[in-house]
């Protein structure tokens, strides 16, 4: 593989004391990793977090992507489209030895911690981390492939069957690839929604919500916190059933009260869910059987990244993609 050279200069989305700015810095150049030349990227609400200092990142921001290879130790790799798994592991810990890459000790993660991100012209990753897109998916619907196969580790994680009660709490730019992808398992599902255009989302693709009014308390096989607030935590706590199965799909800033006693007395199992796979998410998205498109608000230049992070922390905007 040849080395980059560090001295070549390139545009970067730079995020330091909880400030953005446009400018360059030197081309990526790790010669045991994928030279990638960024295509796409999406704006994500851990990127918004990030900015507001949700967890101390000082660096490229972004970690949804899709880009060609440019430069690769394994020739086979060179001019591939490709996206791209966000934890970066050591493979030597005993997390990696025993089949949780995604917990390693010492990972890090694209534009998270200790990884420069993807709204840059460049980025470098493991070849163990790549996977090829299909030809009939386009660079708009690749970028989904990260969030959507987070919302698939709900599956790998929670069997759920077509006869569970399924009540998804949030119906944000994640918990409409959850909806969607939960609809596939022909269980109950109900999605409590807040505001009509998520309703309206969710009826063309054929999946029912409902008003909190009518949520019945201790009524549900499976929840899905996806609202990332104590209010949602709240919420999704009530509905579930004794024995029953609560799924944390989001991360929280800051603390929330929990009553343990109640989770041990009604026996409620708990699970945390983050990562998940993206062969899975790939082929839903070259089958079409997921639509995400519809989540894609506003597209802009890298040029125009900052203005891109003001658009899509705006209240009802769900996705933001820049092309680089």
């Amino acid at each position: 593989m040849e080395e980059s050279k560090e001295s070549e200069p390139m545009k970067a989305l730079w995020l330091e004391n909880n400030q953005i700015s446009l400018r360059e810095i030197p081309q990526p150049n790790n010669p045991n990793e994928a030279l990638i030349k960024i295509r796409r990227a999406g704006i994500c609400s851990t990127d918004l977090e990030l900015v507001k200092g949700y967890y101390p990142y000082t660096g490229v921001l972004g970690h949804e992507f899709v880009g060609e290879v440019v430069n690769a130790s394994d020739p086979a790799w060179i001019g591939q489209r490709v996206v791209g798994e966000i934890n970066a592991a050591c493979g030597k810990c005993e997390a990696c030895l025993n089949g949780r890459p995604s917990h390693c000790e010492v990972r890090t993660v694209l534009g998270i911690t200790n990884r420069d991100g993807v709204f840059a012209e460049y980025t470098t990753l493991p070849i163990g981390n790549l996977h090829r897109v299909p030809d009939s998916v386009s660079d708009e619907v690749a970028v989904f492939t990260e969030p959507l196969a987070a919302a698939l580790e709900i599956q790998q994680q929670t069997h759920i069957k077509p006869t569970d009660r399924v009540l998804l709490v949030g119906a944000g730019r994640l918990g409409q690839l959850i909806a969607q992808t939960l609809a596939l398992t022909g269980c109950d599902l109900r999605v409590l929604t807040r505001h009509s255009y998520q309703r309206d989302m969710l009826s063309a693709r054929g999946i029912r919500f409902i008003p909190e009014a009518e949520i019945q308390p201790r009524k549900w096989d499976v929840v899905v916190e996806a609202t990332g607030s104590p209010e949602g935590f709240n919420l999704a706590r009530k509905a579930i059933r004794p024995r029953g199965t609560l799924v944390m799909k989001s991360t929280y800033a800051g603390n929330i009260t929990i009553n343990l006693s109640s989770i041990v007395v009604d026996e409620i199992t708990v699970v945390g869910s983050r990562c998940g796979p993206f062969e899975p998410a790939l082929r839903l998205l070259e089958r079409r059987e997921v639509d995400p498109t519809v989540l894609l608000s506003a597209q802009y230049t890298l040029a125009e990244s900052i203005k891109a992070f003001d658009h899509a922390a705006q209240s009802g905007v769900l996705k933001v993609q820049i092309e680089i």
